[in-house]
């Protein structure tokens, strides 16, 4: 048995209803700690790892970016929105200060990490899940997504 990011979001969500302030939870050779107090602890999950926290700075006096998009239309012929696959932050860099995971142009396949989204203090890369180039951002660094909002917009190759 293996644990998705969506199984840990869901975790992460009941443990911030509920009473308790931690949670230790441990399935096979994965163990999972998480704390009300944004300490964590745990093993790599279906080859995504748990990140850190990131630093991210908010503030409520200023008004979130505008989205970073190109083309915020429908996608064209040969182009596939990125979704989010859960809700949460999403934040486009590891860090504030760093480049982003991806910009417009860039080439993606697969397994390229192209953004992380927060949720209750756990980070959850987010993969590309195709291959391309990446023609729009779709999602502002630092927003709140649903799920299933695309983040970026891909050009298929072929």
């Amino acid at each position: 048995m293996s644990l998705t990011a969506r199984d840990i979001a869901e975790i992460a969500k009941l443990l911030d209803t509920s009473h308790f302030s931690s949670l230790d939870l441990t399935v096979g050779e994965f163990k999972l700690r998480i704390r009300r107090d944004g300490g964590w602890s745990g093993r790599e999950v279906d080859d995504e790892p748990v990140h850190p926290p990131a630093q991210h700075k908010s503030s409520t006096s200023e008004p979130p970016p505008p989205p970073l998009t190109q083309e915020a239309g429908a996608a064209l012929v040969g182009e596939v929105d990125v979704p989010a696959p859960l809700l949460g932050n999403f934040y486009a860099a590891p860090r504030p200060g760093d480049p982003p995971f991806v910009n417009v142009g860039d080439s993606v396949d697969e397994e390229t990490v192209v953004g992380i989204i927060e949720v209750m203090k756990l980070m959850n890369p987010i993969r590309a899940g195709v291959s391309g180039t990446v023609v729009a951002i779709l999602a502002a660094d630092g927003t709140a997504v649903e799920e299933d909002q695309p983040l970026i917009r891909v050009r298929l190759k072929g």
